[in-house]
């Protein structure tokens, strides 16, 4: 259990990997002494119960009990299982597989307060991924399958490994391309990695601390006209999804860029309080040893109505990047600079065409959200705190030969 006590504006914490009540106590004198060297605040304060319930909060059906259930050998047998249905895609390319497992977690937690919150959750999900290699020596390549869900009895090993088998061996034979500026289709893999950079430029605490591309921009048109980002703990089709934040506030469905305007920052009760906009149930834990932050857990931009087929259709020269190296060393949430390495596929008179590997993507994420032209219609729900769709973005600098 974590115990946060504050005195007087001042905040401190304690935490302890045990419930036990001894222990407990210590944590909480721990944490009072804390507190009496913290500096004061005068934003720092508990939610009172009227803001915590000033929602309904949502009915989520987001725990399957067979995640415990199922033995602990046929979990483990799914992970061989989905090595050897990879391997079987292709026997004479396909020459071994770098990892294949199987994972799964029960997520509870209590929140109580001497302001009255008294909430419990429970949530699970499980998953099992893989990651096939082909080639030899420097010309190996690799490619990344998964399927998720709330139990093992959810999830589709067929779907990983043909993911898996496809993603791996079109990319055999890659060499570096030539240097051009092109339009860029983002698997959606990836883009779900974008997608959490832009969230991170929503967050409340950065554009407090001034870190952040969005800071004086509220209102302000900062992406494309198409483009609406939502987060939303309230939709149990996300397997972070949540009623309540890690303040027992209850959770909402935010729109952070509203048709391409910055609409909202997400924020906890300390930062809503520092910048007048209030909480949007947004408060974010670590674990129990943390006292809450700000953070995204269940982000989707609205899709658009096109495959990714038809978005490539039209793409008469192109490429379409289908994993990124280097991506939180290569690109800034404050500045907006982002120049990371990428590896994919040439798009040639609307079809993909040869592998490329070793490229070099570049550009400023503000012109890259001022420059999305098409969000495809394919959603990908993964395990992590983003939906993962295709994006097209008119106009990249790519570094090559």
């Amino acid at each position: 259990m974590g115990i946060r006590v504050i005195n007087d504006h001042r905040q401190g914490y304690a935490s302890v990997g045990s419930l036990d009540i001894d222990l407990a106590r210590d944590a909480l004198a721990q944490a009072r002494s804390n507190a009496r060297w913290a500096a004061p605040d005068e934003f720092i304060g508990l939610v009172d119960l009227a803001t915590a319930d000033a929602l309904p909060a949502a009915e989520l059906d987001v725990y399957d009990p067979a995640v415990l259930s199922v033995p602990t050998a046929d979990k483990v047998e799914m992970a061989f299982k989905l090595e050897q249905d990879t391997l079987a895609r292709d026997h004479q390319r396909i020459r071994g597989i770098e990892t294949a497992a199987y994972g799964d977690v029960v997520g509870s937690s209590v929140i109580v307060s001497t302001e009255g919150i008294r909430v419990a959750s429970r949530r699970s999900a499980a998953s099992a991924s893989v990651v096939a290699m082909a080639g030899e020596g420097v010309e190996t390549r690799t490619g990344y399958g998964f399927t998720v869900g709330r139990s093992p009895l959810a999830l589709d090993l067929s779907e990983a490994a043909d993911d898996a088998a496809e993603r791996t061996l079109r990319l055999l034979g890659a060499k570096q391309g030539p240097s051009a500026t092109l339009p860029i289709v983002f698997d959606p893999l990836v883009s779900a990695s974008l997608i959490g950079l832009i969230a991170a430029a929503c967050n409340g605490e950065a554009l407090i601390k001034g870190r952040s591309m969005f800071v004086n921009r509220l209102g302000e048109a900062v992406a494309a006209g198409g483009v609406t980002l939502i987060e939303d703990p309230t939709d149990a089709r996300f397997f972070s999804a949540g009623a309540r934040d890690g303040e027992g506030v209850v959770t909402r469905r935010t729109e952070l860029i509203s048709e391409g305007v910055f609409a909202a920052a997400l924020n906890n009760a300390y930062t809503g309080r520092r910048s007048g906009a209030g909480t949007t149930g947004s408060a974010a834990r670590g674990g129990y040893g943390s006292a809450p932050g700000v953070g995204a857990r269940a982000l989707r931009v609205v899709p658009g109505n096109r495959s990714q087929e038809e978005i490539i259709a039209g793409i008469d020269q192109g490429l379409y990047v289908q994993s990124l190296n280097g991506l939180h060393s290569g690109a800034s949430t404050v500045s907006g600079d982002f120049s990371v390495g990428a590896d994919g596929l040439m798009i040639r008179d609307g079809h993909l065409a040869e592998p490329v590997r070793e490229m070099t993507i570049a550009s400023t994420l503000q012109k890259m959200l001022l420059g999305i032209s098409e969000i495809g219609a394919d959603e990908i729900w993964l395990p992590g705190s983003a939906v993962g769709v295709t994006l097209l973005i008119d106009s990249m600098s790519v570094s090559g030969s």
